[in-house]
């Protein structure tokens, strides 16, 4: 596929504006990537070591980190170099791979979270058919598929956007994101669209699966106090996580296609990044807080340690 666009950088226009308030941001956005990290490999680190931990809801909690850490190192060190220069521009190929890593990462979430949702569905609504239906094979297919397809389906779509001739090179955001650049091309962008389209529809299916999935587990954990128990103990982590990055995530696709440049600009950043910040630093919190087995571990780590 032969590419005529003659751009060769990018400027990104996302910090203008910070002034003197540079170190500051820095800071912060350094303290949050190292936290970020921090957490997510905590977790990782204590599901792998730890064997009783070796069930599929943890599993897929693993998955769920290595994806955080997989998306957030596609934003953070370029933000942070963008953060000690006066200069803010990528290369047109990296900018390429910077919105491949963010956007296959987003879509790994969405299915990962959404075989949670089944996991937590089979286990409370058909708990003596749990360890008939999610085997270990089927945990592996599950994974597979939840990284795969996503990955994949972004070399389509990243392959497709760079068949584009540019006629622009100015994104106004802090990283580059597929949409912006689609919207530099020179000629129509149909087939861009259609698999924006495709997406689109594929995440709301997904979420309508998931929300579904909660409906049916509320509806049988309100019939026992065991089941309010276990309810409150295993699947609240995961609707929040679920309800806080469909927010994130539509606060991103609103933005990219119909962000408005009447907005502050300190407001379009928050909206650009939200779901690059929040989601990869709470769930880990929230699971490690919440599910017994992983805070036990937790606990009992700082003990020997000490």
């Amino acid at each position: 596929m032969e590419n005529f666009s003659t751009v060769e950088f990018i400027t990104l226009s996302g910090l203008q504006g910070l002034g003197g308030n540079r170190s500051i941001y820095f800071t912060l956005t350094l303290l949050t990537y190292l936290l970020i990290v921090s957490v997510n490999f905590t977790l990782i680190s204590t599901i792998v070591i730890e064997k009783t931990l070796h069930e599929p809801m943890y599993i897929f909690l693993s998955n769920l980190c290595a994806n955080s850490l997989y998306g957030t190192t596609g934003f953070y060190p370029k933000i942070l170099l963008d953060l000690l220069s006066d200069v803010h521009v990528i290369s047109y190929n990296l900018c390429l791979i910077q919105l491949y890593v963010i956007y296959s990462s987003l879509l790994c979430e969405i299915h990962i979270l959404t075989v949670m949702a089944y996991d937590r569905y089979v286990a409370i609504c058909r708990p003596l058919e749990y360890h008939t239906v999610m085997t270990p094979l089927t945990v592996k297919v599950m994974l597979f598929f939840s990284w795969c397809f996503p990955l994949f389906w972004c070399v389509f779509i990243v392959l497709s956007t760079f068949s584009l001739p540019l006629c622009g090179s100015h994104i106004d955001k802090l990283y580059c994101d597929n949409w912006s650049v689609v919207k530099l091309s020179c000629v129509p962008n149909t087939v861009n669209n259609v698999l924006g389209y495709i997406m689109i529809t594929l995440e709301i299916t997904q979420a309508f699966f998931t929300l579904y999935s909660y409906y049916c587990i509320v509806r049988v954990c309100l019939k026992s106090k065991e089941g309010r128990s276990k309810f409150m103990q295993t699947c609240l982590p995961h609707l929040v996580a679920i309800v806080n990055f469909m927010i994130a995530n539509l606060f991103d696709v609103m933005y990219s296609r119909y962000g408005s440049d009447r907005l502050p600009l300190t407001l379009r950043n928050i909206m650009a990044v939200e779901f690059l910040v929040i989601p990869p630093l709470l769930n880990p919190i929230i699971y490690g807080l919440n599910l017994q087995k992983i805070r036990s571990t937790l606990i009992n780590a700082v003990r020997c340690i000490r």
